[in-house]
């Protein structure tokens, strides 16, 4: 690229002092201080927003836990009652331990003294 000047001279603005501009800065004042309170109130909205969208997944998770517990409880409750019906035991006791039912002349019968 050409120059359109033979000689270049470096420019020296030592002696430029700027000036402060008051109002343009009051101005800013005046900005900021109607936009804080206008970003603050949407900051607490969103964060009001986020905190009901958690809590609510939360909730949900709760609610599934306690569905699945009550289906457990319910599961287990039936287990427990066909594990002690005393059909159930009679079968065990005669097949896995080899007992019977007893004979007459295996019976003591015992007196209730007063």
């Amino acid at each position: 690229m050409k120059r359109a000047y033979a000689v270049v001279r470096p420019v020296f603005n030592d002696y430029l002092i700027r000036e402060r501009d008051r109002r343009r800065r009051r101005d800013l004042l005046w900005v900021a201080a109607v936009l804080l309170p206008v970003a603050v109130c949407a900051l607490v909205y969103v964060w009001l927003h986020v905190e009901v969208l958690r809590v609510g997944y939360r909730i949900h998770e709760l609610e599934q836990q306690l569905e699945q517990r009550v289906e457990l409880e319910r599961r287990l409750g039936l287990e427990a009652a066909y594990l002690q019906s005393p059909r159930r035991i009679e079968e065990r006791a005669v097949r896995e331990l080899g007992m019977s039912a007893p004979d007459s002349e295996q019976l003591l019968f015992v007196e209730a003294t007063p």
